[in-house]
């Protein structure tokens, strides 16, 4: 097959969230299985014009506001994937992906339909024929529109459309004076089949709307979107799409997340000798200014600290929790409350909270590896990554039972991970308080963690998924 996979962030050379990780691997697993894959994303002020080769072609896209042209650049990493970067000095040669510190970029509807529609463009200028084009979130919505409207008669028209909904939450809303600033013709703007979001413009409900299949990042948070809980008020139109959606779990990138070979550790181990992880958990307490030889559960996270994340239950809960013997280590950075909070935690319990406010890749290891149990108490979550991680570095997860949490960790009590349900503060400290008993248990901990060291996170397995419903699209 060739697959046109469009996404607006892609690891390594640009990533604010999961939707990097997954555009940067899954088009690699795809072209291994033997398809013809181009990635199409925007060359960021970031991304070093010098990695990159001149492919000889240039966009020249013409909008109401104005005509914006940029050459496509290109990046091959192995013989079926090529990457190619559309350069555009106006719209993507600033200091941030989606914005700055003052906020989102004003004109994020102008600078995705160049992404959206240029795409398209840039398969046709180096004369690739899709069978299948790949969108990811509201960014590329109007790839699907454009498709289904305006390439029908070209060597375009016979390519399937397929959307991956990474968080139905973001959904690329503006003013409806945008459908006159991009030439989007006002038949679009309907409630039933069309753009319109309670009278304003709703990127990622036309991708919704114009897509051959929808895929979400888990099984369960498929489902989740289809209620009025989780569907961001479009859960009606999700359900009649019901046919077409699924959930294909995210992989994790297994060379860079494993125990065995990872150099940010101080000593590697495995599940068949997990000897190497007490050096880790000194070295981790050390990093954080606490007692190395502490006899103490370790419980850790990274996390983006946002609302999502439940970082105000964590907050709530961890002063009751740190009254037994245990301690806490945090990595992230985020809303400002939040950062103050985990500020205030360590005040009150110097020798049993650490922080670091920011982002640290080592660090960020070293936790995974170091700690005893890693939480992640989210309101909802589409997928989740570092839950996977911490299951191959025999770290046991507590997590809320929701979205892709639900789906890769193993809460039985011969299981895996600890999960509990409610959003609620007594729920988390319960969740806690088994930990600790688990803790208490030696050998019932160690097969806890060899469990989740055994268990298949690669991207092998979803991408197969992916080939599988490619081809099913590709016989209708």
């Amino acid at each position: 097959m060739k697959i046109l996979y469009v996404a607006s962030e892609v690891a390594p050379f640009s990533k604010t969230g999961g939707l990097g990780d997954v555009a940067g691997a899954l088009p690699a697993e795809l072209a291994a299985l033997g398809h013809e894959v181009k990635v199409v994303t925007p060359r960021y002020a970031s991304i070093k014009a010098e990695r990159l080769t001149p492919t000889g072609h240039h966009l020249e896209l013409r909008f109401p506001f104005g005509t914006e042209r940029g050459p496509i650049l290109s990046l091959r990493p192995s013989p079926n994937l090529e990457v190619l970067f559309l350069e555009n000095q106006h719209f993507y040669g600033r200091n941030g992906i989606y914005g700055d510190a003052f906020g989102e970029f004003g004109d994020n509807h102008r600078r995705y339909a160049y992404l959206s529609i240029g795409a398209l463009q840039a398969a046709q200028r180096l004369g690739f024929t899709p069978d299948i084009v790949h969108l990811n979130d509201w960014q590329t919505g109007l790839t699907a529109v454009a498709l289904r409207r305006a390439y029908q008669a070209t060597s375009l028209g016979r390519a399937k459309s397929v959307l991956t909904i990474h968080n139905l939450a973001y959904q690329g809303q503006f003013g409806k004076d945008i459908m006159g600033d991009l030439g989007l013709p006002w038949e679009l703007f309907t409630a039933e089949q069309g753009l319109e979001f309670y009278d304003s413009v709703n990127f990622l409900k036309g991708a919704i709307q114009f897509s051959d299949a929808l895929t979400t990042v888990s099984p369960t948070y498929a489902k989740e979107i289809q209620q009025p809980e989780g569907g961001a008020s479009l859960d009606g139109l999700l359900r009649r799409r019901q046919g077409v959606l699924s959930g294909i779990l995210n992989g994790v990138d297994v060379h860079e997340w494993n125990p065995e070979t990872d150099p940010h550790l101080p000593e590697r181990y495995g599940a068949d000798n997990l000897a190497g992880k007490a050096a880790c958990r000194r070295e981790l307490l050390r990093r954080f200014g606490l007692s190395p030889d502490t006899q103490a559960p370790v419980f850790g996270i990274v996390s983006r600290l946002a609302w999502q994340k439940g970082v105000d239950l964590l907050l709530e809960v961890m002063p009751q929790a740190l009254q037994a013997d245990i301690r806490f280590v945090a990595v992230g950075s985020g809303e400002g409350r939040y950062e103050d909070g985990l500020r205030t935690l360590q005040h009150h319990f110097p020798g049993q909270v650490g922080t670091f406010i920011g982002f640290d890749q080592g660090l960020s290891h070293l936790v995974e590896a170091g700690a005893d149990f890693f939480i992640m108490p989210s309101r909802y979550e589409p997928c989740g990554l570092n839950q996977m991680y911490s299951l191959r570095y025999g770290t046991v997860p507590i997590v809320r039972a929701t979205g892709g949490l639900v789906d890769t960790v193993d809460g039985s009590m011969d299981g895996d991970g600890i999960l509990f349900e409610a959003f609620h503060p007594a729920a988390l400290l319960a969740a806690v308080r088994r930990a600790q008993a688990l803790y208490a248990e030696p050998e019932r901990l160690v097969a806890f963690r060899r469990r989740g060291m055994s268990r298949d996170f690669s991207w092998a397995a979803s991408a197969r998924k992916y080939e599988r419903l490619f081809a099913s699209l590709l016989t209708q």
